[in-house]
């Protein structure tokens, strides 16, 4: 299986979002991935749906959108009305995961899941035949921050 390529637009330097989007849509990478964080299910906050309008309408490449959040099957409208061809949603977000999966799949998305390194990934096995991608979430060393 061939590795897919969606940097993350969480790294660009958003001073200039449209150029560091422009060098996405020139490179081989296949997708834009867009980390959407709420202070709640995560600590950090990152953006919101008017910049992820924004990049939709620069993007040339399909998005892969990971919803770090609580209530994340609240959003699916939004997600799927920008065009989204991933919708990825936290397993220790969703109390009821299969309903969430089917509704992204039913609004047209591929539906992705995502756990948190704490979290055994036997956990995935009865919800793994349906679902796009899984991802084992990381986050940067302590050592690696500025």
């Amino acid at each position: 299986m061939k590795p897919i390529i969606a940097p993350s637009i969480l790294s660009a330097d958003f001073g200039y979002l449209a150029k560091d989007i422009e060098m996405v849509n020139r490179s081989e990478a296949e997708w834009v991935h867009i980390d959407i964080m709420d202070g709640v299910f995560v600590p950090n906050i990152s953006f919101g749906f008017p910049v992820l309008k924004y990049v939709a309408k620069l993007s040339r490449k399909p998005l892969d959108v990971h919803l770090m959040i609580v209530n994340p099957e609240k959003f699916i409208p939004e997600v799927k009305a920008l065009g989204a061809h991933t919708m990825n949603v936290h397993y220790e977000a969703c109390p009821h995961l299969h309903r969430v999966i089917q509704q992204i799949r039913e609004a047209g998305m591929q539906p992705a899941v995502t756990i948190n390194p704490a979290t055994p990934v036997a956990l995935l096995q009865d919800i793994i035949r349906d679902v796009y991608i899984c991802l084992l979430y990381t986050s940067p060393s302590p050592r690696d921050q500025p």
